[in-house]
């Protein structure tokens, strides 16, 4: 216990309310995050097919093309990777609020599934002997 003549009350008051605000923060950003524009649904939604970038015998469009999938790729990963971790640290904000003993299962149970997604995702990104479906580094542009 603390004694009273530390204020140590005082500090104890001041720090669960910059945690209560900035856990309203994280909740806002979340929001705010996947209604926007960057939110990984409307990123997904957002692609350009071949024909946008020429047909025929326009070798270039086709490697413009696969850059083009292959940076949306990435975008879209970044985008989900980044709503993951900030329910992550919502989640996280919530534990250390009501204490991790008292965090609801389900909580527990989803902050462990991103967890789990966001570590594998990495790995797989950094891992070159996974074959991409991409294959917009291997292209022969017709030269």
């Amino acid at each position: 216990m603390i004694p009273a003549d530390t204020g140590g009350g005082a500090d104890m008051r001041r720090g669960y309310m910059a945690l209560s605000t900035f856990k309203k923060r994280v909740d806002d950003l979340l929001t705010a995050f996947e209604k926007s524009a960057g939110g990984s649904a409307k990123v997904a939604g957002h692609s350009l097919s071949a024909a946008t970038f020429g047909a025929g015998e326009f070798p270039e469009a086709k490697t413009l093309h696969l850059q083009y999938e292959r940076v949306h790729e990435r975008i879209t990963a970044l985008s989900k990777s980044l709503g993951l971790q900030l329910e992550a640290m919502q989640i996280a904000v919530h534990g250390v609020d009501v204490t991790f003993d008292n965090l609801e299962d389900e909580l527990r149970y989803r902050f462990h599934e991103i967890r789990t997604e966001v570590n594998r995702d990495r790995d797989e990104s950094l891992n070159p002997q996974i074959k991409r479906t991409n294959d917009a580094d291997h292209t022969d542009a017709g030269y």
